[in-house]
């Protein structure tokens, strides 16, 4: 979907439309969630601050999010794919994999069930959609991403290796800035150059993605379209108005984190053995502990005395305190005990002023 949340949001309030507008909260540690088109131009994106928004784009209209509509809307879209195939594989609210290669209408050609798609999400809710085809997820998400908004790019399996060729490393999935940078400094700016570079070299280099780098610079994914998946944890995290260091304020914080880290296990019904704190400082660097206990951590006795236990061995009082984070997870322990594929699901809990 294309800027999913600000496009649901200028389609129900016409007069939002043709104005640069960001969702997410107003407030001090607001973040944006979603910039409208018009917004973009100015350089404002997805998880910078609201601060910093405005004061990139002084018409800049924030708007807060609203959670059910969005919700209601994929909802809509994922039953418009399931007209073609169940083998649909969510990766976000607004964005899934689909493998079409036998689809439920027939159609020959991939690009044509895209179309229709993407006009049947246009007539029933009202919004555009971007898509991309390919033979493979890395290509289709690349190609996805090509010709927003309202576009359709198709990398055919004879030009793949073209295509990929003048990609910017940035853009291959899994690269992030620092993975980037280290690619740079390797002289690697895009895929022809990363083609160049040995298997060999690139795990020493990145370990066990390298081989991943290495098989998508020559266009190959094997990976499959997973119509289901289980958890691996279960999590929330608060960011607070003020930085904060005093002990007794972050004690009160991580007993409301965890209070509200009990009510997401107990309705999602996850077992996990392992407890994990995160927490970013004011400068935005983060430190993770965890530790793993014998029993299924379930209640606020379980998990708060571990929760102080993890606080304690991290400086807060030299490095004020803008986030804490808890989630439980699934161990090796559990692996052992019960065959689950567990997969991370991280929560938010939202103060009033903050979107992340």
């Amino acid at each position: 979907m294309d800027a999913f949340f600000a496009s649901v949001e200028q389609r129900d309030n016409p007069d939002l439309r043709g104005k640069p507008i960001a969702v997410g909260f107003d407030g001090p540690r607001g973040v944006v969630s979603t910039a409208s088109y018009e917004a973009r131009p100015f350089g404002v994106h997805s998880a910078m601050s609201i601060a910093q928004a405005k004061r990139r784009c002084h018409d800049l209209i924030v708007v807060p999010p609203h959670f059910d509509k969005y919700k209601a809307v994929s909802r809509q879209v994922d039953a418009i794919f399931h007209e073609y195939t169940d083998l649909v594989e969510p990766i976000s609210i607004d964005e899934a994999f689909l493998d079409v290669t036998v689809n439920k209408p027939g159609i020959e050609l991939a690009v044509d069930i895209a179309k229709e798609i993407k006009q049947k999400i246009r007539e029933r809710t009202g919004l555009t959609a971007s898509a991309g085809v390919s033979y493979n997820k890395f290509l289709a998400k690349i190609a996805s991403d090509y010709r927003k908004p309202d576009g359709i790019c198709t990398v055919h399996p004879d030009r793949a290796l073209e295509f990929i060729s003048r990609l910017p490393v940035e853009d291959f999935w899994g690269v992030g800035p620092k993975t980037a940078e280290r690619m740079h400094m390797m002289g690697i700016f895009n895929g022809e150059q990363l083609r160049s570079v040995s298997e060999h070299h690139l795990r020493e280099v990145f370990g066990k993605a390298g081989s991943i780098y290495y098989n998508f610079a020559r266009g190959i994914d094997d990976r499959a379209v997973i119509t289901e998946r289980e958890r691996k944890s279960v999590g929330c995290e608060q960011t607070f108005l003020e930085d904060i260091r005093q002990r007794s304020k972050i004690v009160i914080e991580l007993y409301h984190t965890v209070l509200e880290l009990v009510g997401r296990l107990k309705r999602s019904g996850f077992e996990g053995r392992t407890l994990t704190l995160k927490v970013k400082f004011h400068d935005f660097t983060q430190v993770t502990r965890s530790m793993t206990v014998n029993g299924i951590l379930r209640t606020k006795d379980d998990i708060l005395p571990l929760a102080k236990r993890l606080l304690r061995g991290i400086d807060y009082e030299h490095h004020p305190v803008r986030l804490l984070g808890l989630s439980v997870s699934r161990s090796t322990l559990d692996v052992e005990i019960a065959d689950r594929q567990p997969r991370w699901v991280e929560g938010e809990l939202f103060s009033d002023d903050d979107f992340a």
